[in-house]
């Protein structure tokens, strides 16, 4: 006769979301409190402090209530006007979601393709940013850490590749499987947009998403895609520097972050991240590091 329970305590075992650490659980059941009110303030703005820390930012964090599509979303719709030019990198799955994504917003959507045993080739990207003389491009889309295969792409090297075509195009990378997990640097590798979300290497509930943004967005001329698009702008400008929020919040997500972040810092990120990368190391050997 089959079992009705399962034997045992439940451990999920898929690439994404991870599983919640006991102390993050214990965390959330915690009373609502006033998303406007003062505690909250301060609850919001350690958040947003943390966040820098581990995006190794100073520029500005920005928490979105949804799933990582939201934050390619928020990504593409608070920077680009609508029939602007994006080449995104094909790399996997994933992806290839949000080159569908950008394309149902009104971009114009430029897939470069690889056969998603690797990462992006920064000589390929460099190569058609060079041939883009009217620099109708306006943004490079790259997943970091493609989900469905374990490519990783060389983000500093993109960078790099970018600048060495001499072209204006800002670089949005997709963090949201290796944020957490591996090294990443939005500052020194360069990025201007990044987009993460909380169910990852964060090892935090789904329901929280992220734009860390750099200055160089926020100066590209208006009409944006959306008329009053909620990210760059409005957020940082008037309430994100309070630790509030225009938009309400899941509550049992927010919560839990100071006690997840302080964690992380507390043991020292430098020291923390290879821990979680010598975890990865052997399955990761099996899959080739850029191209």
């Amino acid at each position: 006769m089959p079992h009705s329970k399962p034997s045992g305590r439940h451990f999920l075992q898929i690439p994404g979301p991870s599983n919640v650490p006991d102390r993050i659980l214990r965390a959330m059941d915690f009373p609502t409190i006033d998303h406007r009110g003062p505690e909250f303030s301060e609850l919001g703005k350690k958040c947003l402090s943390g966040l820098q820390n581990i995006f190794k930012t100073r520029a500005h964090v920005i928490i979105y209530p949804a799933s990582g599509t939201g934050a390619w979303e928020a990504a593409l719709v608070n920077t680009l006007s609508a029939g602007d030019s994006v080449l995104m990198i094909e790399t996997g799955h994933f992806a290839s979601l949000w080159y569908k994504l950008a394309a149902r917003l009104g971009v114009h959507t430029e897939l470069l393709k690889t056969d998603w045993r690797r990462g992006a080739d920064p000589q390929a990207i460099e190569a058609r940013l060079a041939a883009d003389k009217e620099g109708k491009i306006k943004a490079v889309c790259v997943v970091h850490n493609e989900t469905s295969t374990g490519a990783m792409s060389r983000i500093r090297d993109i960078r790099a590749a970018i600048d060495a075509a001499q072209h204006d195009a800002l670089l949005m990378v997709d963090t949201i499987s290796s944020l957490g997990s591996s090294d990443y640097c939005h500052d020194a590798w360069g990025v201007d947009v990044t987009v993460a979300g909380s169910q990852k290497g964060l090892m935090l509930p789904p329901g929280l998403s992220f734009n860390a943004v750099s200055e160089k967005p926020d100066r590209r001329p208006k009409p944006l895609i959306c008329p009053d698009p909620i990210g760059i702008g409005r957020i940082n400008s008037r309430q994100m520097p309070l630790g509030l929020f225009p938009i309400h919040r899941p509550r049992t997500c927010f919560t839990d972050y100071p006690k997840q972040l302080i964690c992380c810092l507390k043991k020292g990120w430098k020291t923390f991240l290879p821990a979680i990368s010598a975890t990865r190391r052997q399955p990761a050997s099996r899959c080739k590091l850029g191209a």
